[in-house]
């Protein structure tokens, strides 16, 4: 009943409405009896207010939240005491902090990011981190920091150093998509797609699309829901299509699968997966096209190939140790090489995911990255692999640091949501998003003004690598890339600091090849146990894990 009434006349409305009827009550008693004339005046002002809300194109939650939107904004406006302990009493349930998001807000508004009175960081705390400055900084022409993926390819990608993380259509609003890959145009860089292939709204702008691949197969897959090479092949060869990832696990929750009821699924949405309209949507928790490692380098093997020599890699949260050593034997035996692995950490978000799932599920994107990268350099790979990483990454120190721990490049979800004007409401799973960012509700969506939120997600791209371009300018350095372990300091302790290069793991170019004994204990112990034939560990040697 709640429903049907709300489609006729949204609730949220009800304070605008409320508005009219006090005005049209008040308006009866001033001209009948010559009373309530101060608050007739009062009820129109507000009734005019709410009009304007409903048009102006700025602010989301007004064109969602006429009139009673404001109480944000008020409460925005009297922080931090009121704001501290009305709005984000639970803020440490939230993805990012208050700073964050006002750093977000700010560089995606365009406006300025810099603050009085030095940090609000207690640099004594243990934890904290630093980039070491030079007295020779550097000076350099552009912020625009690229790197070539797949160089070796017929068709390989020139890529921004920071790019949209995998988010689907059906998550996301048509509108959101819309924005985002409108800012990606606009500002040089990549939209992934996500595992719900690509839509009507990722070919509207036509800007450089990262073709997700998941174990539903959604956008090439047969009507049982296996891989289909003809659907893809046409797909993949879009010019818009720039790479193709294939999903093995996200950081949010690995394992699980996933699973869209037939109430969801609308012809938009059914298009662009290719299933059934109004028919439940199963996202498998494991591929059918491949069942171990030296299948899975020959899938990828044939998506390059189908794609026209597309740089091809694939994404993992990484869990078992011995399955992505596997994975590694599984490119030497083969001699079939990813061209990039994108390493998403534990922190990675999702619309809606098991409690237990999102927080003890998975490994940390630093952790996960250390093993990957050396990983790599251990077998003699490193170069010949790109990697990239999602996973909380929102400042351009988070670049920095990443990149410091063998990154080629980042990606980002939230962060580029709170561009879009996401208030994090945490309602994504719910279609009542406020903003219109997470909901496939057409009116709601429309709060999302597409020019003006793409504008956003531009400028915080802008932003934030030109902070990235002062923060290795001050490390004298030329690009990103130079930045090493060794450039970031922590804080162990109340009396001590340590470099981060001899706190992470790192081993030499080519020590796989050699003895273990003297490497660190994941590689003493796992390394024999992955086999290229199989994800499981050798059964004889499982005792140690």
């Amino acid at each position: 009943m709640l429903k049907q009434l709300n489609a006729i006349y949204p609730i949220r409305y009800t304070a605008l409405g409320l508005c009219v009827f006090g005005l049209l009550l008040s308006l009866f008693v001033w001209i009948g009896f010559g009373l309530a004339r101060g608050l007739t005046l009062l009820l129109a002002a507000l009734v005019v207010l709410g009009v304007y809300d409903l048009l102006q194109r700025r602010h989301s939650v007004l064109r969602n939240y006429p009139v009673i939107g404001h109480l944000r904004f008020v409460f925005e406006y009297i922080r931090p005491e009121i704001r501290q302990y009305f709005i984000e009493s639970d803020s440490e349930s939230l993805p990012f902090s208050r700073a964050q998001r006002s750093l977000v807000y700010q560089r995606a508004k365009g406006e300025p990011d810099n603050r009085p009175f030095g940090t609000m960081l207690d640099v004594g705390l243990r934890g904290y981190e630093w980039i070491n400055h030079s007295v020779a900084p550097t000076r350099l022409p552009s912020h625009d920091f690229r790197i070539t993926i797949g160089p070796d390819t017929a068709q390989p990608y020139s890529a921004s150093v920071f790019n949209i993380s995998a988010m689907s259509f059906g998550a996301l609003s048509a509108n959101a998509i819309l924005a985002l890959n409108l800012g990606a145009r606009r500002g040089g860089f990549a939209h992934d797609t996500g595992e719900g292939s690509i839509s009507q709204h990722h070919r509207v702008h036509g800007g450089d699309l990262i073709w997700e691949i998941g174990s539903g197969y959604f956008g090439c897959r047969h009507p049982d829901g296996s891989f289909d090479p003809e659907r893809f092949a046409h797909n993949a060869r879009d010019p818009q299509v720039k790479m193709i990832e294939l999903k093995m696990s996200q950081g949010a929750k690995p394992g699980h699968g996933g699973v869209l009821p037939g109430p969801k699924v609308t012809p938009e949405i059914a298009e662009a997966r290719g299933v059934p309209v109004g028919q439940e949507c199963v996202s498998p928790s494991a591929h059918s096209a491949f069942s171990n490692p030296i299948e899975m380098m020959h899938f990828i093997g044939l998506l390059r190939e189908l794609s026209g020599g597309k740089p091809t890699g694939f994404k993992l949260c990484i869990g078992h140790p011995w399955e992505w050593f596997a994975m590694v034997k599984a490119m030497l035996l083969t001699g079939i090489t990813p061209d990039f692995i994108v390493v998403d950490g534990a922190e990675g978000g999702t619309g809606a995911a098991p409690v237990e799932f999102s927080d003890h599920v998975g490994t940390p994107l630093q952790e996960g990255l250390l093993l990957v990268h050396n990983t790599l350099k251990g077998v003699g790979l490193r170069e010949k692999v790109r990697i990239g990483c999602a996973g909380k990454v929102i400042t351009a120190f988070d670049l920095a640091r990443m990149m410091a721990l063998g990154a080629d490049w980042c990606n980002a979800g939230r962060g580029f949501m709170l561009a879009l004007g996401c208030i994090q409401a945490q309602s994504c799973h719910t279609g009542n998003c406020p903003t219109g960012v997470t909901t496939q509700d057409p009116l709601r969506q429309q709060a999302l003004v597409v020019p003006d939120k793409a504008t956003r997600v531009t400028n915080f791209h802008h932003s934030t690598l030109h902070a990235l371009r002062e923060l290795v300018q001050a490390a004298g350095l030329a690009h990103p890339s130079d930045i090493q372990a060794h450039h970031i300091v922590r804080r162990v302790s109340d009396t001590e600091v340590r470099l981060l290069s001899n706190l992470v793991m790192q081993i030499s170019p080519g020590a796989l090849f050699g003895p273990l004994e003297s490497l660190h204990p994941v590689f003493r112990l796992y390394w024999p146990l992955a086999d290229a034939h199989s994800f499981q560990a050798q059964p004889a040697q499982t005792r140690p894990a």
